[in-house]
């Protein structure tokens, strides 16, 4: 099993699955989220990534994290969260796995429509799938594909 990030200040320690990608296994955390995303954002630098590409990779894996944490493991800190990355020159990729029973995307009201303007709801999937390149639920609905494409423009036209 993967080292687990438990609250220190050491970089955390990778796993590679048999694809090449990289592993890392949390706890249920918000502040091991936040580790996680600084951990993947010294290996974007060291890619050399510009400024918004790492925005963008930066605040699609908070909103993916939090939700993880705080949606599909309730808050539980016994309840593991697993992001499995791959950094290539071309691209960002990461899978982000909760323990929760899952959801369906399509069943959360539109962030967008004026009723729902004022509600939290949907709002963190719609950042994710502004800023990243592709974006994909697996079923049953806790674990999260997303990917940014180096040169392609996303609807923010960032990339």
């Amino acid at each position: 099993m993967p080292d687990l990030l438990v609250g220190s200040d050491r970089p955390p320690k990778t796993q590679s699955p048999t694809d090449g990608a990289q592993q890392l296994v949390i706890p249920s955390d918000p502040a091991e989220a936040g580790r996680v995303q600084d951990h993947i954002e010294r290996l974007l630098v060291s890619h050399r990534y510009e400024e918004r590409e790492r925005f963008s990779i930066k605040l699609a894996m908070e909103e993916a994290l939090v939700n993880a944490i705080k949606h599909g493991n309730q808050l539980d800190r016994k309840k593991k969260v697993i992001v499995q990355y791959r950094i290539s020159h071309e691209r960002f990729d990461v899978q982000i796995i909760d323990e929760g029973k899952g959801f369906n995307p399509d069943d959360l009201p539109d962030p967008m429509a004026p009723e729902n303007l004022e509600r939290a709801c949907g709002r963190g999937l719609l950042l994710i799938r502004h800023y990243m390149s592709e974006v994909n639920y697996l079923p049953p609905g806790n674990r999260l594909s997303m990917s940014l494409i180096r040169g392609y423009k996303t609807r923010n036209g960032n990339h």
